[in-house]
């Protein structure tokens, strides 16, 4: 018999998305100290990593590999949208919430980070649901 992932709490997703933004956000806004490389790829890992919990959350019962193409393909969505110069969607860029969920500049290389961060979330998620019984 195979053992399957099943769905996390509400609960424990609740705490993942909000730990994980509040890390986000403690990261990007509160003066660390840290060196501003560590600042902006690590709050760009929480943000994906953030993703990564979302749609697990919506869709808890997807495969693991589908809920990491998922999100990878939200993040890497989001970061083309930067290409696209639209007045009302620059101006939303712009607002510190803006520029939270959807950045204000293309980077090739974030892309790479995104990728990282949701397979690692992936990762740990696999660890932290119930396993299952199957047949």
């Amino acid at each position: 018999m195979a053992d399957r992932p099943s769905a996390r709490s509400i609960l424990a997703s609740f705490f993942l998305i909000a730990g994980t933004i509040t890390a986000g956000l403690a990261l990007r806004l509160l003066p660390l100290g840290l060196p501003p490389p560590v600042t902006k790829h690590g709050g760009s890992l929480l943000w994906a990593a953030m993703l990564y919990w979302i749609v697990s959350t919506v869709r808890p019962r997807w495969p693991r590999p589908a809920t990491t193409l998922v999100a990878c393909a939200v993040t890497t969505g989001i970061e083309l949208s930067q290409l696209l110069h639209w007045p009302p969607l620059d101006a939303f860029r712009r607002t510190p919430v803006g520029a939270l969920l959807l950045g204000r500049v293309f980077a090739a290389t974030d892309l790479a980070v995104y990728a990282f961060a949701v397979v690692i979330a992936s990762q740990l998620d696999n660890h932290l649901r119930p396993k299952q019984r199957t047949g």
